[in-house]
């Protein structure tokens, strides 16, 4: 949200206001490259040794136990003599998990992680069969497709679909566990050195300098258990390219780490921290970490899950391989001669490895399996998915108001309105400024009169002050992250010097969530949601901007081992907090800045600091994708960029991309001018004015597509891949992408640009959504893209609600009536879908929704109910009360002949239907059949 201070500053002002002249540049000096981790240059000086013949890791025969479901044995390393655990699992839905563990630890490694992350224990399935052969080699057949061969010296595990491997864990030999020790009892590494005089030596190897303490610029990070960092590499066979990973301001497909054409030299970073003015194409850690991996080649999607919440790097390297070097090749007689590969090389400090094997067999299929796993992405209420007005920040209640009577005035449309730490009083949060809001219940019934939202910034940092109930209660109750000698951790934020609440502390997590009730958040009520922002959590005065690793959590863990768990956890307990406030639960809306893996059943997050620039708006793309496909669909990016003053034409452009984003906010940093929408001058205004429109007509198919994401996984906002997965011509696209399966959108990231190159895959044909021509070709195409134009186009085959009467908010279409465009496809078949539900509440879950498949097929339009229990009473009452939704216009796309005529046909009743054609659009459009849009029974017969 701001700027942070990478410095300590003993005279920070309680109310600062720091100018974007400072920087305009992302100071890379104040985060660690792999070099200055210890635990990373460690493990890759590790690979730099290692091979697969060398690894020391090996399966103790006699240990192991096989069960219906699960496998248990010990591994030994020859090296040290440490017995490690390993327990791989077979789950429902085509998934295995691989846990290994040290078997006796001087003191318990971290591993509650799980208990955070998983929605529930995972539930085991029976394999097929399972052998142990007379080399020891374990075979697991999951079913007749997939298969897992544990292979015992060097240990190394190989998942299978259908004899070929897919997945392998230790295929390069670089499987690294550093055990507990002390000082007494560590061994140091020791290598040979060549002295200047020609001899050699035995020294301790240089990358071993700094097991028990680690220096970082000023900083000196005391490590008393000393080195306990994990490592896998896992191989990728046959796969060209992997996603996911966020979140990185890189591309969609993931770039080579170590060589390679237009490779980074550093590995990704998965470390939350408040990166000031990001660098864009980078794999510098961002605010969020979900360590979430998908691969994908034509007919087959894997991926792997590494659930581990401590700071991790990943190397990624693509090869051709000459065979199939997995010992597959020996057991089942495979050669594959040339197949691409990527394999990478994940590296976290602490814990144990815990990882999750997907086999798919689709993207689509992943996503499913791993939120089974962490949840469901939350079901927003339907404002959520409307415009958002934000600024750092709305001086007082006055110009909250009048920003909101001059969207009315000006005819845009909006359903929340934010505020920012300024209406705080001294940045102690759950406080107003009096002086500056005198009545804020009144503010906020104001806005409700007009169904609109307040959005109030709530951050995880507590002012120490004297007399704050706030600072009071939680030092009383002893709610606050700890210094290792015990005393509370202080440091700088906003408010100058704070405290931060521990969330991993269950009291503090329930105590945090009870001050969101009305009584104790005085001066809020119903219509007012949240925003968590510096929850990385953001230090000014922190190493790398951030908490010091030693500080503890829960009396017992260092932040070390679970430092990305507390973004996330503090987004869940603010979620709960707001759900919790009232008798009748309504969905919460709770925005925050970090995550980690799991954050989809808290809310939404957004990219964070960007700059008003072109290439900021182009990398928007990539930084959403990437959340799509790393389990994390609702997300988006300020606009039209936080820091610096945007030209009129970037403003428009970030717009219309925004509108095909899942989360729409506009926000600015303090030093900006106003940039409310309606300011611009024309055609800007009026271009964006459109656009914002163009979001409200869409609002139910995004509502539809953001509900198929609560009950499968299926992101809203698609790589084209995901859609198209035998098209290898969209393996590594992200400059256009899908919105849900019906829209192609290819934002203008360029200056000046008018004209763009759109590929259009698949059958097609393909329909402009503004003037519904059909694109001529498929394939790579030029197309015109005027200022007041965005290239978006229907699919052939799909059906698309949308509503188009102009109302000021989303509640006031509640009851409005929808158009129906009819894309039809080379058959002349087309399908879609409608969802609706009370938008706000949780009566959904008890069936009170209603769900709609329309279907157009041999030029005739009808509908069917697939409610999944469309007889229950909460079906039929919540059914009655919108019944009076209907369909008041039907386009349909790609009619090339001008129908005889139309006629609607109900209980057996036929009427006939006024129409138009436009020959030249090859477009016919009914007119108010008067059908409903939720009650089926009824069909549209075109002659």
């Amino acid at each position: 949200m701001k700027i942070s201070l990478g410095t300590y500053l003993p005279k920070l002002a309680l109310v600062v206001v720091f100018s974007t002249t400072l920087a305009n540049a992302m100071k890379f000096e104040d985060f660690k490259t792999c070099s200055q981790s210890g635990f990373c240059r460690r493990n890759r000086a590790y690979a730099d040794e290692a091979s697969l013949d060398s690894s020391p890791y090996t399966l103790v025969k006699d240990s192991i136990s096989l069960s219906n479901n699960k496998i248990h044995a010990d591994i030994k390393n020859t090296d040290t003599n440490v017995i490690l655990t390993l327990d791989l699992h077979i789950l429902q839905d085509n998934t295995a998990r691989v846990r290994i563990n040290e078997k006796k630890p001087i003191k318990p490694r971290y591993d509650e992680h799980g208990k955070y992350t998983l929605v529930q224990e995972p539930e085991l399935v029976d394999m097929l069969s399972s052998e142990e052969t007379k080399e020891g080699t374990v075979v697991l057949r999951m079913d007749t497709a997939r298969k897992i061969v544990i292979h015992p010296q060097p240990v190394r595990i190989e998942f299978l679909v259908d004899d070929e491997p897919v997945i392998t864990l230790n295929d390069r030999g670089f499987f690294h566990f550093e055990h507990l020790r002390t000082k007494d009892t560590h061994k140091p590494k020791m290598v040979e050195k060549k002295n200047e005089d020609g001899t050699v030596s035995t020294v301790e190897a240089e990358w071993e300098k700094d097991l028990w303490e680690e220096t970082f610029k000023t900083w000196t990070d005391p490590k008393p258990n000393g080195p306990e960092s994990i490592a896998m590499d896992i191989s990728f066979h046959g796969f060209p390219n992997v996603y996911g990973i966020p979140e990185h301001a890189s591309s969609l497909a993931l770039k080579e780490t170590r060589g390679g054409d237009n490779a980074y030299t550093e590995p990704y970073r998965l470390y939350n921290t408040d990166v000031f003015e990001y660098a864009l194409d980078s794999p510098t850690a961002l605010y969020g970490a979900v360590p979430l991996m998908i691969a994908h080649k034509q007919g087959l999607s894997a991926g792997v899950f590494w659930m581990n919440p401590s700071e991790t790097w990943i190397d990624i390297v693509r090869r051709k391989s000459e065979g199939v070097k997995a010992s597959a090749q020996k057991v089942l007689g495979l050669n594959k001669e040339g197949i691409s590969s990527t394999q990478t090389h994940w590296m976290s400090e602490a814990g144990v490895i815990d990882l999750f094997v997907f086999f798919g067999p689709s993207t689509k299929d992943i996503l499913r399996q791993y939120t089974r796993l962490t949840g469901p992405p939350a079901m927003p209420q339907m404002f959520a998915v409307g415009y958002h007005q934000c600024r750092w920040n709305y001086i007082n209640q006055r110009d909250v108001l009048e920003v909101d009577r001059q969207f009315d005035e000006n005819d845009m449309p909006y359903d929340v309105i934010w505020l920012d730490i300024e209406y705080t009083d001294e940045k102690k949060y759950f406080t107003w400024d009096t002086p500056k809001f005198p009545d804020s219940i009144g503010m906020e019934e104001a806005l409700d009169d007009k169904g609109r939202k307040l959005v109030a910034i709530v951050d995880p940092h507590i002012k120490r002050a004297e007399n704050y109930r706030i600072c009071d209660e939680a030092k009383s109750k002893d709610l606050f992250v700890k210094k290792p000698d015990g005393a509370d951790y202080e440091a700088w934020c906003w408010p100058g010097q704070s405290s931060w609440v521990d969330f991993v502390h269950k009291e503090s997590y329930d105590w945090w969530k009870k001050q969101f009730a009305f009584d104790k958040f005085k001066g809020t009520r119903e219509n007012v949601h949240i925003w968590n922002d510096m929850n990385e959590p953001s230090i000014f005065n922190g190493p790398e901007i951030t908490i010091q690793k030693e500080m503890i959590h829960d009396g017992k863990w260092e932040n070390r081992v679970l430092h990305n768990l507390y973004a996330y956890l503090s987004h869940i307990a603010t979620a709960d907090g707001v759900r919790e406030r009232t008798d009748v639960q309504k969905r919460p809306f709770v925005l925050a800045r970090g995550y980690y893996a799991g954050v989809q059943r808290a809310g939404p997050i957004w990219t964070g600091d960007n700059i008003a620039n072109w290439e900021s708006l182009k990398y928007t793309n990539p930084m959403i994708l990437s959340n799509s496909i790393g389990g994390v669909p609702f997300s988006g990016a300020d606009v039209p960029g936080f820091f610096e003053n945007p030209t009129p034409e970037l403003l428009a452009r970030w717009y219309q991309a925004a509108t095909y984003q899942p989360f729409f906010r506009g926000h600015a940093h303090i030093d900006t001018k106003r940039r409310e929408p309606y300011l611009s001058s024309e055609p800007y205004k009026s271009i964006t004015r459109d656009t914002l429109r163009e979001r409200y007509a869409l609002l139910s198919h995004w509502y539809t597509l953001f509900y198929d994401a609560y009950k499968n996984g299926t992101p809203m906002m698609r790589p084209m891949f995901m859609e198209f997965p035998e098209d290898e011509s969209v393996f590594t696209m992200d400059d256009q992408f899908m919105v849900g399966d019906s829209i192609l959108v290819k934002p203008i990231t360029k200056e000046g640009a008018v004209t763009t190159d759109v590929y259009f895959p698949g059958e097609g044909p393909w329909y402009h959504t503004k003037s519904h021509e059909q694109v001529p070709k498929l394939g790579w195409m030029a197309v015109d893209a005027p200022l007041d134009t965005i290239p978006a186009f229907y699919q052939g085959g799909r059906i698309i609600p949308r509503r188009e009467r102009v109302r000021r908010s989303s509640p006031a279409m509640r009851l409005d009536p929808f158009t129906l465009v009819v894309a039809k496809n080379k058959q002349g078949h087309a399908q879609g879908r409608l969802y609706m539900d009370d938008e706000e509440t949780y009566a959904f879950q008890t069936g009170a929704y209603t769900h709609t498949e329309f279907n157009f097929a041999d030029n005739v339009l009808t509908c069917k109910d697939i409610h999944e229990n469309g007889s229950s009473k909460e079906a039929q009452a919540f059914a009655k009360s919108i019944e009076k939704v209907r369909v008041e216009r039907i386009h349909i796309l790609g009619q090339s002949k001008k129908p005889s005529g139309v006629k609607i046909v109900t209980q057996g009743k036929s009427v006939e239907s006024e129409f138009t054609f436009d020959g030249q659009k090859q477009t016919v459009t009914i007119k108010d059949p008067k059908v409903s849009a939720t009650q089926c029974g009824w069909s549209i017969v075109v002659y």
